[in-house]
């Protein structure tokens, strides 16, 4: 970096060593110089460092960065950093404090090219990781069940996260400036999210949350650029297709059965197949109404992500 500054500033001969240099106002001249342009520099590395995420670097392990909900698509939340260790870690001082001053946050931090990307309802962040200074925020107001947020999906240089009113909004994450908002599913049935989105090549994956809900659990998986729908896979079958012997023979059963996609579920790229977890059927406190096993509610189930089979 110093080499270049010198060339920005065209100092003959490379850059001199002060020791050897006579003219001393010449030489304090080039040295606020050069210190006003790190300054600058070192001001400007967040916003320059925002060059998008690649989807390949997904599928390897995290290192210094933490690209996805749970770090990466094993969801083990493991880092291999190990410069904070159990010999130093009681030696740890307090660095910044960043005070969002919204509701509390639940989200998992982001973390891409030495920016924080995180959440809570209705917002969004974007934090230099190693000054704590804000780079920008989002805020969009929107009626529905404020309980929380968990974070964002990141696709080369686009953010995504839901909303209280079940929407999914992509973002500029330069600038947090909007690409574009599309409804996930109708908020006056109930229906919000809190989930954080798994990006997977060209897929968008999202869920909808609730545990007491009356609606109808799905996954959804969208296309990053357009926000177009690619597929849609319910927790609770149709009539007829696998699963529904095990509801009543009552279609407002199912169209009511619960089944939420609120957790992040994880990814295997060798066998190409999406892992998530589902909640619990509807009605919860009086299932007489519902007798059988309720698939695929209450279960782990594997997707192919190109399909939602």
């Amino acid at each position: 970096m110093l080499s270049q500054l010198c060339e920005i500033i065209e100092i003959r001969g490379g850059c001199e060593n002060p020791l050897q240099n006579n003219t001393g106002l010449h030489l304090h001249s080039r040295v606020v110089v050069v210190i006003f342009l790190l300054f600058a520099l070192s001001l400007h590395v967040p916003f320059a460092a925002a060059q998008g995420l690649d989807p390949a670097a997904l599928l390897r392990p995290a290192t210094d960065t933490w690209p996805t909900y749970n770090g990466d698509y094993s969801g083990g939340r493991f880092s291999t950093l190990d410069q904070i260790n159990a010999g130093n870690v009681g030696s740890l001082t307090l660095a910044w404090v960043f005070q969002p001053h919204a509701s509390s946050i639940k989200s998992t931090p982001l973390e891409v090219n030495g920016i924080l990307y995180f959440t809570a309802p209705d917002n969004v962040w974007a934090v230099d990781a190693r000054f704590g200074r804000e780079i920008w925020h989002y805020l969009r107001a929107s009626e529905g069940d404020h309980i929380g947020n968990r974070g964002l999906g990141m696709y080369k240089n686009w953010l995504y996260f839901t909303t209280p009113d079940a929407h999914l909004v992509c973002l500029d994450a330069k600038d947090g400036g909007v690409r574009w908002i599309v409804e996930l599913a109708d908020p006056k049935l109930g229906y919000f999210s809190t989930m954080a989105p798994l990006v997977i090549r060209d897929h968008v994956i999202v869920g909808v949350s609730g545990d007491v809900t009356d609606v109808r659990g799905f996954l959804e998986s969208l296309d990053p650029e357009t926000g177009t729908i690619q597929w849609r896979w319910y927790t609770d079958p149709d009539p007829g297709q696998p699963g529904s012997e095990t509801w009543p023979n009552d279609p407002d059963a199912i169209l009511h059965g619960g089944g939420m996609t609120w957790m992040t579920g994880t990814y295997d790229p060798e066998l190409n197949l999406l892992y998530w977890g589902t909640g619990n059927p509807n009605p919860v406190l009086a299932g007489e109404g519902r007798a059988g096993d309720n698939l695929f509610t209450c279960s782990i189930v594997a997707l192919n992500p190109d399909t939602g089979k």
